[in-house]
């Protein structure tokens, strides 16, 4: 086991724990904007760890680069998506979030 598989279980390990976190958060927290903040370690952590995980476990080359894109696309785009999703609960008084107003809108 060479030092690049070391440095790659550890991230690994790092970007595992992150969604874990993030999904053990999402299960207990109530409200739907504190969910959302629940989120963001998963999005712009987890994922891109794992990404990078798997970067550098693979070594130089296309696949490395194309690993590395991928995790900078979901640190990126993870918070864009969420805040975009937070202004529509807004926006809506939180029943987007919940799904509360679906019901009530097809009952008419």
């Amino acid at each position: 086991m060479g030092p690049r598989h070391v440095v790659a279980l550890v991230l690994l390990a790092l970007g595992a724990a992150a969604l874990v976190v993030s999904a053990v958060a999402l299960v207990v927290l109530p409200a739907p904007f504190a969910r959302l903040h629940a989120l963001a370690p998963a999005t712009s952590l987890g994922a891109p760890l794992i990404a990078l995980a798997l970067a550098v476990d693979t070594g130089p080359g296309r696949a490395a680069v194309k690993l590395l894109f991928i995790g900078g696309l979901l640190a990126v785009a993870g918070p864009v998506t969420t805040m975009a999703v937070a202004r529509v609960a807004a926006a809506t008084g939180g029943t987007a979030a919940t799904g509360e107003g679906a019901n009530e809108e097809a009952d008419g």
